[in-house]
């Protein structure tokens, strides 16, 4: 796939947070023109469902405003239940009767309705004299889609693509790393509700997961088990208090390993499905991102269950921008929770095949 015209404007609507990222491409490479973050209430988006489309609203209006962004081509993104990512091994055919087949073949891998979802493909391998092709079946919820859609054009904005995490975040790794065909690398974007794992061999991604487990499990458990208000639990989770005389509770750092701990069993579940299951070879790095990146229990409780170096993803390494309007150690404490933003302002207005 090849991409035209200009780059939309990524907006990544989360369960804690609405983000936005404007971008510049040249042949100096990618530059950041504008990144802003804006704060959800609690419950405004539970499992990837908008509950609270005002407060969405709302959010998108504040920071497009804030930014003095003129733009309203936006692109969008999509993850958790409702989205069923699909590798397929099949005969090898023409693109005219792959179209007609992928309907069946999505069938018969889908748990849904085919009128309930909206199906999309793309061929990843082609073997002649094998016979074979891998094709990688995406199919979201038409539900969701809608949903999420009619709330951006509530905020006068104009959705052009809706992509999927994984594959936003995979977006980003490519421009700053590059792909390594003798390699397989492990993506984890770990958000507040949602963690989003891609595996990739090279430059062909292998498996995708979506783990309903994040940052919100640390806060709810912090508000369980020292009966305090989900404003103080997030200010103890981050490592401060309301105010800067607070002290946070010595029990603080236990609460934080053990749900840390709980997650990265999870991730490892899913390491292990995915290794017992493949003939690719051991998963040589780990790379993680999100906004619960930042914790650092995080980062060696996977390390130490993989037994796989994991190093923070940083979506802003080979990306331009000017110090004067970006400090760098501001933007480098936001980094996290910019990937999938700034994979989605990687898409453009036109795509052509």
């Amino acid at each position: 796939m090849a991409f035209e015209g200009k780059n939309l404007v990524g907006v990544d609507i989360g369960t804690s947070s609405v983000k936005v990222i404007q971008i510049r491409q040249s042949s100096k490479g990618i530059h950041l023109m504008k990144y802003g973050v804006e704060p959800l209430p609690p419950q405004s988006i539970v499992d990837g469902h908008v509950m609270n489309g005002s407060a969405v609203v709302d959010a998108l209006n504040r920071v497009f405003k804030d930014l003095h962004i003129v733009q309203r081509d936006v692109a969008l993104s999509i993850s958790g239940h409702s989205v069923i990512i699909k590798k397929l091994n099949l005969p090898l055919m023409k693109r005219e009767e792959l179209e007609e087949q992928i309907q069946w073949e999505a069938e018969q891998h889908i748990p849904y309705e085919i009128s309930e979802v909206e199906i999309d493909y793309n061929i990843l391998w082609q073997n002649t004299e094998a016979g074979q092709m891998d094709v990688l079946l995406v199919a979201a919820k038409k539900e969701e889609i809608q949903d999420l859609v009619e709330v951006v054009r509530q905020a006068k904005l104009k959705p052009m693509v809706v992509d999927i995490d994984a594959f936003a975040m995979q977006n980003v790794y490519e421009l700053n790393y590059g792909f390594n065909e003798a390699e397989t690398i492990a993506l984890l974007n770990v958000g507040a509700s949602l963690t989003t794992m891609n595996i990739l061999n090279g430059a062909v991604s292998q498996f995708t997961r979506d783990i309903t487990n994040g940052g919100a499990s640390i806060t709810e458990e912090i508000q369980k088990q020292l009966q305090v208000s989900f404003e103080e639990a997030e200010a103890y989770k981050a490592g401060g208090g309301l105010n800067s005389q607070e002290v946070v509770p010595q029990e603080v750092d236990e609460i934080i390993s053990n749900v840390v701990d709980a997650l990265a069993a999870e991730i490892q579940r899913s390491l292990d499905f995915y290794m017992a299951t493949t003939s690719h070879g051991e998963i040589g790095r780990i790379l993680i991102t999100g906004g619960t990146s930042k914790i650092p229990y995080l980062r060696s409780a996977v390390e130490r269950r993989s037994r796989v170096p994991v190093v923070l993803l940083d979506p802003f390494r080979r990306v331009v921008f000017d110090e004067r309007q970006f400090n760098p150690e501001v933007l480098k404490a936001q980094a996290p929770q910019a990937t999938i933003c700034l994979g989605l302002s990687l898409r453009k207005q036109k795509e052509r095949v």
